[in-house]
């Protein structure tokens, strides 16, 4: 079941430069999250009222629009403090959420794995604490709506206290989590393996390029934040050397600094990564502003010295002819089609030489068993059989630590 929504957003001179791609994505944001969209009010003023964001005659008028079109909530673009978001409940006679609460509520429906549960869970009870203060009406409703998915009736029809107690013992259920993901984190790096790490503007196609790859047939909806637990496969580039890639939430403008601590952890995944394949919808409109976001947000996880490649998405919607990229390495692909994926392979391969070290080897005939797992472990680029020396002559890219390489090294010291 759907419910009736009337979008409110306030154009002043702070957010001129993106107020109608940040209102076009709350749309998107509302439709995840199964609103239907009965009106839009939009009001453009120096700076947003102190008391309601929006001013006394348009507040006046949201009334009105609520009435006429019997909507069911209102979602404010702008954060609201609890008194604001009393002051436009009294007013308009039904519930009132903004922007956090709406990505809170999507994040809360999305998280599958123990970990995104509980740091959603984590979120939402901090957001709603200082909250809770008249909220009367709108309680009687949690558990039945937009912004009201995740924490349920019961815990957040209990006092301060009891909140506080579960908001404590989450935060020491998170840290085992995370201590069990850092041993495992851990545990990777020191593996051989090559890691790439998908990030990305949400809704870019990250799930869709990890299909794409690995046939991981993780869930692709053109949804915002359709995926948000970290997912890792492995895949095989063509030559037969063997990677990871993990898919990790979506970024998006302006994501609410709960979510940015709480699912730091989550995009931490992509921290360890030897590679970060960037996803960007090239046909987005405000395509630049996509890539600052993912840009600024990877410098304040300190994930911005990451060698990276940008996959430009979506191609089938744009001229290819008169597309302009802006960062670089890049590669401009469609997802949906077999040369899409011919493309990628190709430009993932040029950016794995590129990060690993050059080798030749040479191995006996009766070394079939460390042959395959050269061809496994690096990416080889030839292999010939010396007949004469019965020798396998092999060159290729390896990681710095492998064996291949310290094997290498001894063979021209001796």
């Amino acid at each position: 079941m759907s419910e009736r929504v009337i979008l409110v957003g306030v154009e002043t001179d702070e957010n001129n430069y993106n107020y109608l791609e940040s209102m076009h994505e709350l749309a998107g944001l509302t439709k995840t999250a199964h609103g239907e969209i009965v009106f839009s009010l939009t009001q453009k003023r120096p700076k947003v009222d102190r008391q309601t964001i929006i001013g006394k005659g348009k507040l006046e008028e949201l009334a009105q629009l609520v009435d006429a079109h019997e909507a069911e909530l209102v979602i404010f673009n702008h954060a609201l403090t609890p008194r604001q978001s009393q002051t436009i409940e009294a007013q308009v006679g039904v519930p009132v959420i903004d922007r956090i609460q709406l990505i809170l509520d999507i994040f809360a429906s999305r998280a599958r794995s123990k970990e995104g549960k509980l740091q959603v869970e984590l979120a939402q009870l901090d957001y709603l604490l200082p909250r809770l203060v008249g909220q009367g009406q709108s309680l009687s409703r949690l558990g039945g709506g937009i912004g009201t998915r995740g924490p349920g009736e019961t815990k957040l029809e209990t006092d301060r206290r009891h909140i506080r107690q579960r908001i404590s013992a989450i935060k020491k259920e998170v840290k085992e989590v995370e201590a069990h993901r850092e041993r495992s984190r851990q545990k990777r790096q020191q593996s051989s393996i090559f890691q790439m790490g998908l990030i990305g503007y949400t809704n870019a196609g990250k799930s869709t390029i990890l299909n794409l790859l690995t046939n991981a047939d993780t869930y692709s909806e053109d949804q915002l934040f359709a995926t948000l637990d970290p997912l890792t496969k492995r895949w095989h580039l063509p030559q037969g050397m063997e990677t990871t890639i993990t898919d990790t939430v979506g970024f998006i403008q302006d994501l609410p600094t709960q979510l940015v601590d709480a699912f730091q952890s989550t995009l931490e995944e992509s921290r360890g990564m030897d590679l970060l394949l960037h996803i960007v919808d090239a046909s987005a409109e405000d395509r630049q502003q996509q890539e600052k976001t993912v840009i600024d947000l990877l410098k304040e996880l300190k994930m911005d010295d990451i060698p990276m490649l940008t996959i430009y998405n979506k191609a089938d919607r744009i001229d290819e002819f008169s597309f302009t990229p802006t960062l670089f390495p890049n590669i401009l692909i469609s997802a949906k089609t077999i040369k899409g994926k011919e493309l990628l392979a190709d430009a993932i391969k040029r950016e794995v030489m590129n990060l690993l070290e050059p080798y030749l080897l040479t191995l006996g005939a009766d070394e079939g068993r460390a042959l395959s797992e050269l061809k496994r472990e690096t990416l080889v680029l030839s292999e010939t059989f010396n007949e004469e020396k019965e020798q396998y002559i092999v060159r290729g890219f390896a990681k710095k630590k492998l064996l291949w390489i310290r094997r290498m090294e001894d063979e021209l010291d001796s």
